[in-house]
């Protein structure tokens, strides 16, 4: 069975689409933001939604940050995302999957998925049995979690050489929200680099193992925001920086993996307010997304390439404070003014 698109119309977005098809229980969404810079890419992101508006505002919200972190990336695709509502432990069935890749492929290349929360390399070989418009599978890329850690350690250090003055870890006491697949490794680069660990999950069994390995101290979930260190680093989901949570944070740094940290652009101001340095969620978690898109790149798949782009997100996330820091407005706001300023540059380039 064919599944079933439906355009749903959202001003400044290129196309929503609302996916289904009964007979193996699909229903998604698929947005892609902007195609300025090339095809929407974006990750295929799995997750029980409590509603079908709560998948559609999470859509959106994520769209709109791919285009941003693609245009602050060396690369030139655009902005996508797709969210398939099931329970990614339990609905996951190859036929939901195979009729999901009918449905990207019936998009004709402007969106080309990858792994997101939820989905594996191996969902995708399975979806890539109906779609060529695929990146990040096995034998490919692969999980782009590594590259993303490795990223968002880098924009640690480039935070605290900007309020610190200097990059070292060592003896920083650093909060991890979030110890899925990005938290992790993140959490096991600054152990070895001397730092003090203090984790929070919903997952207990992964916290009480990674507890034990890293000497990291368990901190329970509706704490974890408010608990004193020198780096906050939320890796789970977005709009955990908010006005409720904002004026309860406890640390001089905010910098982790996870996408749409702010609940809305405005409380990028209440960070800044508070003297709380932020750094832009879509550019320190800029380097899963590099891995992803370096395979289809025209020079192909170079490992070594990926992680010194990867690591240009210090230097990238150091220009930024410093032009906030003149301009005397919040990070996020002039992250953003970067991003569109390459995308008119291109739209003005296209009228020539």
């Amino acid at each position: 069975m064919e599944p079933l698109l439906e355009e749903i119309s959202i001003e400044g977005y290129h196309k929503v689409v609302k996916v289904t098809e009964p007979k193996s229980g699909l229903i998604a969404i698929i947005a892609i933001h902007d195609m300025t810079l090339g095809p929407g890419v974006g990750g295929i992101r799995f997750r029980d939604y409590a509603s079908f508006d709560e998948a559609l505002t999470d859509v959106l919200r994520l769209s709109k940050g791919m285009t941003h972190k693609f245009a602050m990336l060396p690369c030139s695709w655009g902005g996508a995302k797709s969210v398939v509502i099931t329970d990614p432990k339990k609905g996951k069935t190859p036929e939901l999957l195979r009729a999901f890749g009918r449905a990207i492929e019936k998009l004709g290349g402007s969106y080309i998925g990858a792994e997101d929360s939820g989905c594996t390399t191996d969902d995708l070989d399975i979806i890539h049995e109906e779609t060529s418009h695929l990146i990040g599978l096995n034998g490919g890329a692969g999980n782009p979690a590594p590259f993303t850690a490795w990223g968002t350690f880098r924009g640690i250090e480039a935070s605290l050489f900007k309020k610190f003055g200097s990059t070292s870890v060592e003896g920083k006491t650093i909060a991890i929200q979030g110890i899925g697949a990005v938290g992790e490794r993140l959490a096991e680069h600054l152990f070895w680099r001397g730092a003090k660990l203090i984790i929070a999950d919903i997952n207990t069994e992964a916290l009480q193992r990674l507890s034990k390995k890293l000497s990291a101290t368990i901190c329970p979930t509706d704490k974890i925001l408010k608990v004193p260190c020198d780096v906050l680093a939320p890796c789970a989901f977005g709009g955990i920086l908010n006005k409720q949570t904002i004026p309860e944070l406890n640390c001089p740094i905010v910098a982790g993996a996870a996408n749409n940290q702010l609940l809305e652009v405005e409380d990028a101001n209440l960070l800044l307010e508070r003297g709380i340095l932020y750094a832009p969620d879509f550019v320190i978690n800029g380097g899963g997304a590099l891995n992803c898109v370096h395979e289809i790149e025209p020079s192909g798949y170079h490992p070594s390439q990926v992680r010194k782009h990867t690591d240009s997100i210090y230097h990238l996330l150091l220009q930024i404070y410093n032009a906030a820091e003149v301009s005397h407005c919040s990070t996020h706001e002039i992250a953003l003014k970067f991003a569109n300023d390459r995308l008119q540059a291109q739209r003005e380039c296209s009228l020539v």
